[in-house]
């Protein structure tokens, strides 16, 4: 899950890397509906769907997953797991998440309840030497090697309103959708 606003090749070397380390039957990209702890306003979710859709097209085990967006009001993802268990009782559940949101996770909503559902996998991030929050790090979790990929969906949005290439940041087809689209251009998003 995320905002994937937009979706860039960092998230996608992550999920190929989980797929192989996790050995996972499929991997789900689940767009935030309203992520609740972001202050920016988000683009439009048809955007964000259409931006991962692009993204994961060449990996069949990738499946893109509406859940939050259909569900409506503010994205939590203990929600999320509760009704993707119920939907697919007996399956095993990953919860894969970057070293940054791997620091604040035990800001999140309902967070041990949220641990005690899946196993956590954590992916490591660039530049970001936080830890986790010492309640957090005595829930298991399985690490996720990547390789150091520095980009960031903030920096992506910042070189499109400066008219900047972004083409080895996103996948082709995400670059011509923000600009067939004419994404970023404006200081707001």
């Amino acid at each position: 899950g995320g905002s994937f606003d937009p979706v860039h090749n960092a998230h996608v070397a992550l999920a190929e890397a989980a797929l192989a380390e996790l050995r996972l039957g499929e991997l789900r990209w689940i767009p935030a509906g309203q992520p609740w702890q972001k202050v920016r306003e988000v683009t439009p979710a048809p955007h964000r769907v259409a931006m991962v859709q692009a993204a994961i097209a060449h990996e069949p085990r990738f499946v893109l997953d509406p859940i939050e967006i259909e569900r409506g009001g503010a994205s939590f993802t203990l929600d999320t797991v509760r009704t993707l268990a119920a939907a697919h009782p007996g399956t095993q559940w990953f919860l894969l998440i970057g070293q940054d949101q791997y620091g604040s996770l035990h800001t999140w909503r309902d967070w041990q309840t949220l641990l005690g559902l899946v196993v956590l996998a954590v992916a490591n991030r660039p530049g970001d030497k936080r830890g986790p929050h010492p309640d957090v790090q005595r829930f298991p979790h399985r690490m996720v090697p990547l390789p150091m990929l520095d980009i960031s969906s903030t920096d992506i949005r910042h070189r499109v309103r400066e008219g900047a290439d972004i083409s080895h940041l996103v996948p082709p087809a995400v670059a011509r959708y923000i600009e067939t689209h004419g994404l970023y251009r404006s200081p707001h998003r």
